[in-house]
């Protein structure tokens, strides 16, 4: 099995107990009331400090846990990425009284469909998918509206009328942002050209790099990915191919100040609070609408600061980004749901 990295955080003092194997348990506790606390596990597919995916949702939760205090007690477990170990980790902490895990990615859907059905008393949330049961539920991001407006912000900045978007996994969420990024674009350029590239892993940076790299070569001058591992390798190849790239979920400007123009930030912390107070309230249960999303709407998703590209691009790049973002608010521009 894969190794775990659990990091815990006693008040502001971090300790970890280490065990056979050399993983790390780490429980982050927020204070102490005199009354029990919800449990809540954070199982991630990958690194807090991942500038993408991982990062923002941990960031998310830490700002939950500044809001709840005492009543929660978060547990945190890194690189649980391979479906093999995923299965292990969720009873590993259902059966140890957890009240709400959280499974980070479209990978922990049938293990968590698993392991709920198991475990009747104890919340789950799945981050992107589509299945649930009474005791789990989906959160998920409307990808699609985030995709039009990358789409469209690559339509206008490019110079060659090439733009490019590349994938990890072909998931539900990554799909909607890809066919959202090509509608978006054409709506500014129908004849614009577009190249698309999924590596079929969220985390192969060398992959993506690799496609990003052609996609360059063959005078593509904008790309925007679709978040996690291969985000990496498409900021590396622009940083190297001195090309444009507009990045996803976190704002990777400071990856490579000179090439990620902006891109789409995710606030994760929109659906982890209404998933807590719902347990909390003892309403997960009840709830008919097994989904959570961030959106336009909610200002789940929202375009990441331009930095001193700001100053690069005329008020009309701007203006056009201001009016399609109203657009989408309003109903004016409607995009599918682009189920596969």
């Amino acid at each position: 099995m894969k190794k775990w990295f659990l990091i815990a955080l006693l008040g502001v003092v971090a300790c970890g107990i280490t065990f056979a194997g050399g993983s790390k348990e780490v429980t982050e506790k927020t204070g102490d009331s005199g009354t029990k606390p919800l449990k809540i596990a954070v199982i991630l597919p990958g690194k807090i400090d991942d500038v993408s995916f991982n990062q923002a949702f941990y960031e998310g939760m830490k700002q939950i846990e500044s809001e709840q205090g005492s009543a929660i007690s978060v547990t945190y477990v890194e690189d649980v990425y391979e479906v093999a170990d995923i299965e292990p980790a969720l009873m590993d902490f259902a059966s140890r009284g957890y009240d709400l895990i959280f499974g980070h990615g479209f990978q922990f859907m049938e293990p968590i469909i698993k392991v709920a059905e198991q475990f009747p008393d104890t919340c789950f949330a799945l981050g992107t998918g589509y299945k649930s049961v009474i005791n789990s539920c989906v959160y998920d991001v409307k990808l699609g509206q985030g995709g039009y407006l990358m789409g469209a912000l690559a339509a206008l900045i490019t110079e060659t009328g090439k733009i490019g978007v590349i994938g990890g996994g072909d998931a539900s969420e990554i799909y909607r942002g890809h066919e959202g990024f090509k509608m978006g674009a054409r709506s500014i350029n129908p004849n614009i050209v577009i190249q698309e590239f999924y590596t079929g892993d969220w985390r192969d940076a060398a992959k993506a790099k690799e496609g990003a790299l052609g996609m360059y070569d063959s005078g593509v001058d904008v790309i925007w990915h679709s978040g996690d591992g291969i985000g990496l390798g498409v900021v590396n190849a622009g940083l190297q191919s001195d090309k444009l790239v507009l990045s996803n979920i976190i704002n990777q400007n400071v990856l490579a100040p000179n090439n990620v123009v902006s891109g789409i930030d995710y606030r994760w912390d929109l659906v982890i609070r209404e998933i807590v107070q719902d347990v909390l309230d003892g309403n997960f249960l009840n709830r008919e609408n097994k989904f959570y999303w961030i959106d336009v709407a909610n200002k789940g998703l929202q375009v990441s600061s331009f930095n001193q590209f700001k100053d690069k691009y005329p008020a009309s790049v701007f203006e056009k980004m201001d009016e399609i973002e109203k657009g989408i608010l309003d109903g004016t521009i409607v995009i599918p749901e682009f189920e596969k």
